[in-house]
Protein backbone atom coordinates (compact mmCIF):
# COMPACT_ATOMS: atom_id res chain seq x y z
CA UNK A 1 0.00 0.00 0.00
CA UNK A 2 1.31 3.46 -0.92
CA UNK A 3 0.22 5.99 1.34
CA UNK A 4 0.26 9.61 0.44
CA UNK A 5 0.24 12.22 2.95
CA UNK A 6 -1.07 15.82 2.35
CA UNK A 7 -0.13 18.72 4.53
CA UNK A 8 0.32 22.50 4.82
CA UNK A 9 -0.27 25.12 7.16
CA UNK A 10 -2.15 27.38 5.25
CA UNK A 11 -6.10 26.87 4.92
CA UNK A 12 -7.31 27.26 1.51
CA UNK A 13 -4.28 26.02 -0.25
CA UNK A 14 -5.84 23.08 -1.71
CA UNK A 15 -4.79 20.00 0.42
CA UNK A 16 -8.50 18.62 -0.10
CA UNK A 17 -8.18 19.04 -4.47
CA UNK A 18 -4.85 17.31 -4.13
CA UNK A 19 -6.07 14.02 -2.08
CA UNK A 20 -9.30 14.03 -4.09
CA UNK A 21 -8.11 14.19 -7.43
CA UNK A 22 -5.05 11.57 -6.67
CA UNK A 23 -8.00 9.61 -5.66
CA UNK A 24 -9.64 9.39 -8.90
CA UNK A 25 -6.82 8.84 -10.83
CA UNK A 26 -5.65 5.91 -9.09
CA UNK A 27 -9.16 4.50 -8.54
CA UNK A 28 -9.69 5.35 -12.51
CA UNK A 29 -6.27 2.85 -12.89
CA UNK A 30 -7.94 0.23 -11.03
CA UNK A 31 -6.60 0.69 -7.73
CA UNK A 32 -8.71 0.05 -4.25
CA UNK A 33 -8.52 3.56 -2.97
CA UNK A 34 -8.76 5.20 0.00
CA UNK A 35 -9.35 8.59 2.27
CA UNK A 36 -8.45 9.41 5.44
CA UNK A 37 -10.29 12.10 6.21
CA UNK A 38 -8.77 14.35 9.62
CA UNK A 39 -9.75 17.74 8.61
CA UNK A 40 -12.30 19.07 10.38
CA UNK A 41 -14.49 20.00 7.10
CA UNK A 42 -14.36 17.03 5.67
CA UNK A 43 -14.29 18.36 2.37
CA UNK A 44 -12.21 15.07 1.10
CA UNK A 45 -14.55 12.76 3.10
CA UNK A 46 -17.84 14.11 1.54
CA UNK A 47 -16.53 14.31 -1.86
CA UNK A 48 -16.13 10.13 -1.87
CA UNK A 49 -19.39 10.03 -0.27
CA UNK A 50 -20.71 11.92 -3.72
CA UNK A 51 -18.92 10.13 -6.31
CA UNK A 52 -21.76 8.32 -8.64
CA UNK A 53 -22.24 4.69 -9.50
CA UNK A 54 -20.84 5.35 -13.10
CA UNK A 55 -16.93 6.18 -11.75
CA UNK A 56 -15.06 3.77 -9.68
CA UNK A 57 -15.44 4.25 -6.00
CA UNK A 58 -13.26 5.77 -3.27
CA UNK A 59 -13.45 4.62 0.33
CA UNK A 60 -13.94 7.57 2.86
CA UNK A 61 -12.97 6.96 6.51
CA UNK A 62 -13.05 9.91 9.06
CA UNK A 63 -9.61 10.64 11.05
CA UNK A 64 -7.60 8.27 12.74
CA UNK A 65 -10.49 5.68 13.78
CA UNK A 66 -10.80 4.98 10.18
CA UNK A 67 -7.39 3.65 9.52
CA UNK A 68 -8.29 0.95 12.18
CA UNK A 69 -11.12 0.71 9.28
CA UNK A 70 -8.92 0.08 6.46
CA UNK A 71 -9.27 -2.81 4.12
CA UNK A 72 -6.22 -5.10 3.78
CA UNK A 73 -6.64 -4.74 0.08
CA UNK A 74 -6.11 -1.18 -0.28
CA UNK A 75 -3.51 -0.14 -2.91
CA UNK A 76 -3.62 3.75 -2.40
CA UNK A 77 -4.12 5.45 1.09
CA UNK A 78 -4.78 9.35 0.61
CA UNK A 79 -4.52 11.01 4.48
CA UNK A 80 -5.63 14.96 4.74
CA UNK A 81 -4.80 16.54 7.27
CA UNK A 82 -5.98 20.01 9.24
CA UNK A 83 -4.82 23.29 8.28
CA UNK A 84 -1.98 24.75 10.18
CA UNK A 85 -0.60 21.38 11.30
CA UNK A 86 2.26 20.86 13.40
CA UNK A 87 4.57 18.09 14.73
CA UNK A 88 2.39 17.14 17.18
CA UNK A 89 -1.14 16.45 14.57
CA UNK A 90 1.03 14.94 12.14
CA UNK A 91 2.71 12.36 14.42
CA UNK A 92 0.16 9.73 13.98
CA UNK A 93 0.15 10.05 9.98
CA UNK A 94 4.15 10.49 9.67
CA UNK A 95 5.03 6.51 10.20
CA UNK A 96 2.43 5.33 7.79
CA UNK A 97 3.48 7.98 5.18
CA UNK A 98 5.50 7.03 1.99
CA UNK A 99 5.46 10.66 0.70
CA UNK A 100 4.31 13.66 2.12
CA UNK A 101 3.11 16.63 0.06
CA UNK A 102 2.33 20.32 0.68
CA UNK A 103 0.27 22.49 -1.47
CA UNK A 104 1.13 26.00 -1.68
CA UNK A 105 -0.24 29.21 -3.64
CA UNK A 106 1.16 32.02 -4.88
CA UNK A 107 0.87 34.34 -2.85
CA UNK A 108 3.32 36.34 -0.41
CA UNK A 109 1.11 35.30 2.41
CA UNK A 110 1.15 31.75 1.45
CA UNK A 111 4.82 31.80 0.44
CA UNK A 112 5.97 32.84 3.79
CA UNK A 113 3.71 30.65 5.88
CA UNK A 114 5.01 27.58 4.12
CA UNK A 115 8.83 28.43 3.95
CA UNK A 116 8.30 28.69 8.17
CA UNK A 117 6.60 25.22 7.73
CA UNK A 118 8.84 23.86 5.49
CA UNK A 119 11.87 24.69 8.34
CA UNK A 120 9.47 22.86 10.75
CA UNK A 121 9.21 19.68 8.37
CA UNK A 122 13.06 19.65 8.00
CA UNK A 123 12.95 19.08 12.05
CA UNK A 124 11.02 15.90 12.20
CA UNK A 125 13.52 12.92 12.40
CA UNK A 126 12.19 10.74 9.71
CA UNK A 127 12.45 13.91 7.10
CA UNK A 128 15.73 14.80 8.14
CA UNK A 129 16.95 11.31 8.16
CA UNK A 130 15.71 11.07 4.11
CA UNK A 131 13.19 8.56 5.07
CA UNK A 132 9.81 10.05 3.95
CA UNK A 133 10.30 11.98 0.76
CA UNK A 134 8.79 15.57 0.82
CA UNK A 135 7.45 17.56 -2.26
CA UNK A 136 5.42 20.83 -3.01
CA UNK A 137 2.99 21.44 -5.25
CA UNK A 138 2.41 25.08 -6.36
CA UNK A 139 -1.50 25.10 -7.00
CA UNK A 140 -4.12 27.20 -8.65
CA UNK A 141 -1.47 29.35 -10.85
CA UNK A 142 -2.21 31.83 -13.52
CA UNK A 143 1.06 30.97 -15.55
CA UNK A 144 1.02 33.87 -17.70
CA UNK A 145 1.23 35.93 -14.61
CA UNK A 146 4.55 37.64 -13.11
CA UNK A 147 3.20 36.57 -9.34
CA UNK A 148 2.85 32.79 -10.58
CA UNK A 149 6.34 32.85 -12.36
CA UNK A 150 7.72 34.45 -9.25
CA UNK A 151 6.07 32.13 -6.78
CA UNK A 152 7.59 29.22 -8.52
CA UNK A 153 11.03 30.66 -8.78
CA UNK A 154 10.72 31.69 -5.03
CA UNK A 155 9.86 27.99 -3.86
CA UNK A 156 12.55 26.47 -6.45
CA UNK A 157 15.64 29.41 -4.82
CA UNK A 158 14.60 28.94 -1.20
CA UNK A 159 12.65 25.52 -0.15
CA UNK A 160 14.87 22.94 0.86
CA UNK A 161 12.55 21.16 -0.71
CA UNK A 162 11.65 20.50 -4.93
CA UNK A 163 8.55 21.81 -6.47
CA UNK A 164 7.37 18.75 -8.49
CA UNK A 165 3.95 20.37 -10.32
CA UNK A 166 2.79 23.61 -11.14
CA UNK A 167 -1.04 23.20 -11.60
CA UNK A 168 -3.26 25.80 -13.17
CA UNK A 169 -6.12 27.51 -11.66
CA UNK A 170 -9.13 26.17 -13.26
CA UNK A 171 -13.03 26.57 -12.40
CA UNK A 172 -13.05 22.70 -13.23
CA UNK A 173 -12.00 21.43 -10.22
CA UNK A 174 -14.90 23.48 -8.33
CA UNK A 175 -17.56 22.00 -10.71
CA UNK A 176 -16.37 18.29 -10.50
CA UNK A 177 -15.62 18.53 -6.94
CA UNK A 178 -19.39 19.44 -6.30
CA UNK A 179 -19.95 16.00 -8.39
CA UNK A 180 -18.00 14.03 -6.74
CA UNK A 181 -15.56 13.44 -9.41
CA UNK A 182 -12.24 14.44 -10.84
CA UNK A 183 -10.31 15.32 -13.81
CA UNK A 184 -9.49 11.83 -14.56
CA UNK A 185 -12.83 10.79 -14.66
CA UNK A 186 -12.89 12.24 -17.84
CA UNK A 187 -11.34 12.26 -21.52
CA UNK A 188 -12.59 15.58 -23.11
CA UNK A 189 -9.68 17.32 -24.99
CA UNK A 190 -10.24 20.23 -22.33
CA UNK A 191 -9.72 17.67 -19.30
CA UNK A 192 -6.83 15.88 -20.71
CA UNK A 193 -4.78 19.20 -20.99
CA UNK A 194 -5.40 19.85 -17.29
CA UNK A 195 -4.53 16.14 -16.78
CA UNK A 196 -0.65 17.06 -18.20
CA UNK A 197 -0.06 18.78 -15.02
CA UNK A 198 -0.40 16.08 -13.19
CA UNK A 199 1.97 13.87 -14.60
CA UNK A 200 5.15 14.97 -12.81
CA UNK A 201 3.53 14.97 -9.92
CA UNK A 202 2.35 10.93 -10.14
CA UNK A 203 6.34 10.06 -11.72
CA UNK A 204 7.78 11.56 -8.97
CA UNK A 205 4.89 9.86 -6.48
CA UNK A 206 5.77 6.74 -8.32
CA UNK A 207 10.01 7.28 -8.40
CA UNK A 208 9.86 7.53 -4.41
CA UNK A 209 7.64 3.96 -4.44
Amino acid sequence: MLTTLVASSKGGCGKSTLVTQLASHWAQAGQHTAIVDADRQHSSFHWAELRPDNVPGVLALEARRGLKKLPPDTDQLLIDTPAGCGERELEPYLELANVLLVPVLPSSFDLDATLRFLAELQEIKRIRRGKLPVALVANRLKPWTHASQDAVATLAEQSPFPVVAQLRDSQAYVLLTSLGKGIFDYQSEQVRSHQQDWKPLLRWIKRQS
